[in-house]
């Protein structure tokens, strides 16, 4: 005779690693079961949400649960950085202007510039950013502290690397309010901050401080580019 099964019922619950099973029953006793997939990992800055399991990281100075732990895994699997070392990234040390255009144009695809045409007398075409300066130049993304310097190892401050973002992403409007109180509106900086708070690449440093001198470092300029890119 034809079965008349109900509803798929969960007689074995899927882990991570483990299939699960489901079974319906037919109104004469007779049942069947398939299985359910096993759920994968669920990481988050390396751990596991589901079970106890942490991820392997890159660098032995990114630890699980860190927050900038994912983005740096990412930047990693896209090209963005390899690290101060094979060891090591070097997330709390200061991120430099070399550094920071450098991780904007791998997140970018490493582009080659149109032109070879170099302002910067401080920009040698042996330098590892030579061609993420010469880039961001000619994209309007940096202008250089004045005509014939770009500064590559000059601290980048907050209120620098949001605007090379802002500019990376053509300058994008905003229609958020904010209340820090350390925001001048009408500052170079000023569309770059709406932009980045609107788009949660940033809350600031407080719900009423932006803190646009304090200087950022590596993982917070990767972290900024993983929020922009992968989430």
């Amino acid at each position: 005779h034809e079965h008349s099964f109900g509803e798929w019922t969960v007689t074995t619950e899927p882990t991570c690693t483990e299939k699960g099973v489901e079974t319906r029953t037919c109104e004469c006793g007779e049942s069947e079961t398939r299985e359910i997939p096993a759920l994968g990992h669920d990481y988050v800055n390396g751990e596991c949400s589901r079970c106890d399991d942490v991820k392997e990281a890159h660098f032995v100075d990114v630890p699980v649960g860190e927050f900038y732990f994912d983005p740096v895994e990412w930047a990693v699997e896209n090209d963005i950085t390899t690290g101060m070392t094979e060891t090591t990234f070097g997330p709390t040390l200061d991120c430099n202007r070399a550094q920071a255009v450098t991780f904007l144009w791998r997140a970018a695809g490493s582009p080659e510039p149109t032109s070879t045409d170099n302002p910067f007398v401080d920009v040698t075409q042996e330098a590892f950013f030579y061609n993420a300066v010469l880039w961001a130049a000619e994209n309007g993304i940096t202008t250089g502290i004045d005509d014939t310097h770009f500064d590559p190892y000059g601290d980048c401050n907050r209120a620098q690397v949001v605007t090379f973002l802002w500019r990376a992403a053509d300058e994008p409007t905003s229609e958020v309010e904010v209340s820090f109180t350390d925001v001048v509106e009408g500052a170079f900086y000023y569309d770059a901050m709406l932009w980045a708070v609107e788009n949660g690449i940033t809350t600031g440093t407080s719900e009423t401080t932006f803190a646009p001198l304090e200087i950022c470092n590596r993982a917070q300029v990767v972290t900024f580019l993983y929020r922009i890119h992968a989430e």
